[in-house]
Formats: C-alpha cells, sequence, structure tokens
C-alpha cells in the first residue's frame, strides 16, 4: 500500500517548478535582451520589461552581424550549414570505406592500423588543435571551407561503429558476391551500403 503523503507531493512540484524557473531564467533574459537598445542593454540594472526592438535587432544582425568586423549572421549560419553537411557526408564516407577495408581486406597488420586509427580517441581536441592549423597553413587552406571541413572529416568513432557493424555480416555474402563476379565496391554498394542506413542516420544525428 502507497501512503499519501501530500506534503511530499506540495514539495517534489515545488521544487521542480524551482528548478523549471533557474532553466528558463537565463532564456528569459536573453529575449528581454534581443527587444531592447543598447543603452537599455548597459543600463544597470537592465530591466527584465520585453521592448520594442525585436525586429529591427534581427534585421541589423542578419544583415551587419554582432559587431562592426562581423559577418552578417545569413553568412554565419550559411558556413555553419556548409561545414555541417560537408563534415557529416565526408565522415560517414571515409569511415564506412575504412571500415570496409579493415573488415573484408586481408592485408597484413590490418588490426594494427585499426587500433592505430581507434588510440587517436584518447588525444582531447585541444591536443589535436595546433597541429592541425599548421598543417592547414602549410597547405594553404587557411579561411576556407577546405582548411574548415577536411580535418574534422576522420572519425574514429565511427570508423569502430562500422567495424563492429560489419563484423555481425555473414561471411557468405562475400563468397556469393565473388561467385557472381561482383567487385568490392560493387559489393560493398550493393550489399553492405544497404544494411546499414539506421547506423548511417544515427550518425547523421
Amino acid at each position: 500500500m502507497i501512503e499519501n503523503r501530500p506534503w511530499l507531493t506540495i514539495f517534489s512540484h515545488t521544487m521542480l517548478i524551482l528548478g523549471i524557473a533557474v532553466i528558463l531564467f537565463p532564456l528569459y533574459v536573453a529575449f528581454v535582451a534581443a527587444t531592447l537598445d543598447k543603452q537599455e542593454v548597459y543600463a544597470a540594472p537592465m530591466t527584465l520589461i520585453p521592448g520594442t526592438h525585436l525586429l529591427e535587432n534581427i534585421h541589423n544582425i542578419w544583415v551587419n552581424g554582432v559587431g562592426t568586423n562581423s559577418a552578417p549572421f545569413w553568412r554565419m549560419l550559411l558556413n555553419s550549414f556548409v561545414m555541417a553537411f560537408s563534415i557529416t557526408l565526408g565522415k560517414i564516407t571515409v569511415s564506412m570505406l575504412s571500415a570496409f577495408a579493415i573488415v573484408w581486406f586481408r592485408f597484413p597488420l590490418r588490426n594494427l592500423f585499426f587500433w592505430m586509427i581507434f588510440i587517436t580517441l584518447m588525444l582531447p581536441v585541444e591536443v589535436r588543435i595546433f597541429p592541425t592549423v599548421e598543417v592547414i597553413a602549410n597547405l594553404k587552406m587557411l579561411d576556407s571551407y577546405a582548411g574548415l571541413t577536411l580535418p574534422l572529416m576522420a572519425s574514429a568513432t565511427a570508423t569502430f561503429l562500422f567495424r563492429q557493424f560489419f563484423m555481425t555480416l555473414p561471411d557468405e555474402l562475400v563468397e556469393a558476391a565473388r561467385i557472381d563476379g561482383a567487385s568490392p565496391m560493387r559489393f560493398f554498394c550493393d550489399i553492405v551500403f544497404s544494411r546499414c542506413p539506421k547506423l548511417i542516420w544515427r550518425r547523421c544525428l
């Protein structure tokens, strides 16, 4: 029998409401700041009543950016979309092909190569960022989409996940493809690729 304790219910709901208020308050302050002009934002204390400059501020940021030397917001949004799409597509492609080669091709030291890829997960981004920037600068790819996207296309995590999935596929598929005279890439495109759309979508998300 569950004991009914009204005070415990009231206390729980009160704590939940306070938690929601703590989480939503910074968002509300940001929204209010977006509706004010500069003088009202810099005033101390800043008012918590929404102003009338929301559309004006949105238009100003969209066209002129957030500062004197800032790019327009539409340009930054386009850069983010291009980077996200290019990195995702490149990461899926490189990871699938590398995992396919490690699993289905029998060459010396293939497991060593896989663990060399996998061990890069132990390196934090802070360790890799400066050598990466130096390589990009030496290749004259600074201030370009290639310099932003190419270094991020290699993913040890995605390679590991695709390798683990490919290892679950039966060897009879390879034997049947060889009997039919299918090339490795034909086997990859027609058989392997068609069996991992869910994994691909999970990696994209």
